[in-house]
């Protein structure tokens, strides 16, 4: 496909990707102040807790704009998540325009997936948040008082939100990129050691608490997560090398796999 074209595509997929998440804004903006009883209530939490302690927690608006811009980032959170189903669709689309027509159905199936997945990272980072907080607090010392600015903890908040989210979705793309052609199911599965390794640093750096107990909310699921796409792989694998063996054809076989030889008397020349 030409450049130009290539440029046309995203435009295209820009524009309904961008016409989704507005529709989802004014969702948000409709629904303000449910969606923010809902953002704070992991502070609150944490709010009562400190006050259990002695401790005074507050969130406070320090500007004259900032109730404004805090509605429309909240707005713009919720549009963001609502639209999420469209985003991943035209992203899906966007990335795979060389696969076959058959292989395109395959954005359907991602977007089936891949919604649910990330819908479950934000549950867990909504979840993990008050944790995270009350161990960020713990730290301050005595005789002083955190006054917490929203729009910091709204950045905090979505920081976590989609940090999760996201590494829900990693394993997602493994499975993809199987399916495309890509990776073997035995290359995946050699390099368990770097999975492993990549995991724990993407919690590590991802979670802004950097306590262990964050990092292993989220290590533990994407790896639980991982070695389901590697095993989803290795069957598709082996589907794929029978469908082949079936049709007298060997080229879903591995670079470093021998296909196999048929070496009776009626297959020589």
């Amino acid at each position: 496909m030409p450049l130009v074209e290539h440029l046309r595509e995203l435009r295209t997929r820009l524009v309904k990707s961008g016409l989704a998440i507005v529709a989802g804004m004014v969702v948000g903006w409709i629904y303000y102040t449910q969606l923010f009883a809902l953002l704070a209530r992991p502070f609150e939490n944490v709010v009562a807790a400190a006050q259990a302690e002695g401790r005074n927690v507050t969130l406070a608006l320090t500007g004259v704009a900032d109730p404004f811009v805090l509605q429309v980032q909240i707005a713009a959170l919720a549009g963001l998540l609502l639209a999420s189903p469209v985003w991943l669709y035209q992203l899906w689309r966007f990335v795979t325009p060389g696969l076959h027509r058959h292989e395109r159905r395959w954005a359907i199936g991602f977007v089936v997936i891949a919604v649910p997945l990330f819908a479950g990272g934000v549950f867990l980072a909504y979840t993990v948040l008050p944790y995270g907080l009350e161990i960020l607090f713990g730290f301050t010392p005595d005789n002083v008082e955190n006054i917490v600015s929203v729009d910091r903890y709204l950045s905090f908040f979505i920081r976590i939100v989609l940090v999760f989210g996201v590494g829900f979705l990693l394993p997602l793309m493994l499975v993809l990129l199987n399916f495309a052609g890509v990776l073997t199911g035995q290359r995946l599965l050699s390099w368990w050691r770097w999975l492993i390794f990549g995991v724990f640093v993407f919690a590590a750096v991802a979670t802004p608490t950097g306590d262990p107990i964050n990092l292993a909310l989220l290590a533990g699921p994407m790896l639980i997560l991982i070695v389901l796409a590697v095993g989803i792989a290795l069957l598709n694998d082996r589907r794929r090398a029978r469908r082949a063996g079936a049709e007298g054809r060997y080229d879903a076989w591995d670079d470093d796999e021998a296909s196999p030889l048929d070496t009776s008397p009626d297959s020589r020349p």
